[in-house]
């Protein structure tokens, strides 16, 4: 079968996805790390692809940026793919002084800004969380690999372009945030939802309180840990 946002068939899609923001991303991860790569879809220029790692079947999908894209994509492939686990590898702000840049995060809870769950759910409440079992098994597959990461809560939300940050750094400093995006809360909701498992890892792009961030290079070339991390895990 197909839906309005995904040729592939029943049966093209691993049951394991590594899901970025960026299907330009998607498609590096796809051609970097796997093996019998095949693509699976192109519909609005959202590329998917299925292949190995270490003879294990990985599919990797770009998701797009927000919840509304990412609650699109995520539930389809859950739904209607049959897909059990998605990790979501991403960027985000950092909302802590000492947050460094390219610092790995788990994010263990996510606070939500949007309106995401009250709408596909009637369900209102401000943390969505991630599979426990999940974040176990990444974890581990961190240590394995030597790979710091730093595990806490994160937030989403639905604009990027803030015109002023004030009332939402206060929420950050009440609710313990580390960092931004705009992602996980429909991703977990969705996994929530349907009883299957998803995580969050992201790597620190920039940091809002000191206002510093990385280049579009250093981002592609420094953002592989994640990467790795969720391959592990397959």
């Amino acid at each position: 079968m197909s839906t309005p946002h995904n040729a592939a068939k029943i049966g093209d899609i691993a049951k394991y996805v590594i899901m970025p923001g960026d299907p330009l991303r998607a498609e590096y991860i796809a051609n970097t790390f796997l093996e019998n790569v095949v693509q699976f879809n192109n519909v609005r220029g959202m590329k998917g692809f299925t292949g190995t790692y270490k003879g294990k079947p990985v599919s990797v999908m770009g998701s797009g940026m927000g919840m509304p894209s990412m609650g699109i994509y995520s539930y389809e492939l859950f739904k209607f793919y049959g897909v059990e686990q998605i990790v979501r590898v991403g960027s985000c702000g950092g909302a802590k002084a000492d947050l460094d840049l390219y610092t790995v995060i788990l994010s263990e809870a996510s606070y939500s800004e949007s309106s995401y769950m009250e709408m596909m759910s009637e369900i209102s409440q401000k943390f969505t969380y991630p599979s426990k079992e999940l974040n176990e098994e990444i974890l581990a597959a961190a240590k394995k690999l030597k790979i710091n990461m730093v595990v806490g809560k994160t937030s989403s939300g639905d604009v990027f372009y803030k015109e002023d940050f004030t009332k939402t750094l206060k929420v950050f400093e009440e609710n313990d945030i580390l960092a931004a995006e705009m992602e996980a809360t429909a991703l977990f909701h969705n996994a929530n939802v349907l009883g299957k498992k998803a995580a969050c890892i992201l790597t620190v792009s920039d940091n809002i309180i000191l206002k510093q961030e990385t280049t579009a290079e250093e981002r592609q070339n420094a953002f592989t840990q994640m990467m790795e991390i969720a391959l592990e895990i397959a």
